[in-house]
């Protein structure tokens, strides 16, 4: 039989962007490089990062701060939805406001996104062949994150929602042998000052 390790997985929603989501703003580009310089004592062995020009500008800072880990675009690390739940899973008092949010995410995002959220947990999550330990990053996006939290915690896949990142936060799960997933941290900005904080939330989410 195989041996495994633990899984260490870091997940980061990219920096701050601009309007119409080409690039990073300026205040993006310095939450990575902060989030950068506080992975440089972290074992990366990868960064992977979705195809959007926000995620990959974002891995690419990230990475300049680091000593030789490799960068590689995932196409399960983009933004999309993960899971587009019916009426009768969602609580009653909050399913049509629900399900009016996910109406206005483009169809696009809505049609390929459960296909990739099964391939985003086949490939970021459980214990890794091998006897050594694995710490990778994945630079994603706001639903991704999400997905990935709530599967740890063995939630509702529609409770994806309601589960938010701020800008270049920093969010660990690990993935043991024979014990449960176990989310260490999440939306970590503690590498951040106070202005670039909470970036990516409306006012009410913010604490």
């Amino acid at each position: 039989m195989t041996d495994t390790a633990a899984r260490y997985l870091y997940l980061a929603r990219h920096g701050e962007a601009s309007a119409d989501e080409t690039t990073l703003t300026e205040n993006g580009r310095r939450q990575a490089v902060l989030l950068g310089e506080r992975l440089r004592s972290a074992p990366l062995s990868v960064i992977h990062h979705g195809p959007l020009p926000r995620a990959q500008q974002t891995a690419q800072l990230i990475g300049a701060q680091l000593d030789g880990v490799p960068l590689h675009r995932s196409e399960p690390a983009g933004d999309y939805v993960p899971h587009l739940p019916t009426k009768e899973e969602l609580p009653p008092d909050s399913a049509d406001a629900l399900l009016d949010f996910l109406a206005q995410v483009p169809e696009e995002e809505r049609g390929l996104g459960p296909a990739l959220a099964r391939e985003a947990l086949a490939e970021f999550t459980g214990p890794v062949d091998g006897d050594r330990p694995r710490h990778e990053l994945v630079v994603t996006h706001n639903f991704l994150v999400g997905w990935l939290v709530r599967a740890a915690l063995d939630a509702p896949e529609w409770r994806w929602m309601g589960v938010n990142q701020g800008n270049a936060a920093l969010t660990v799960i690990r993935y043991a042998p024979g014990r449960p997933s176990s989310v260490l941290f999440h939306n970590d900005m503690a590498h951040l000052p106070a202005e670039l904080r909470w970036t990516g939330f409306p006012p009410e989410l913010r604490a």
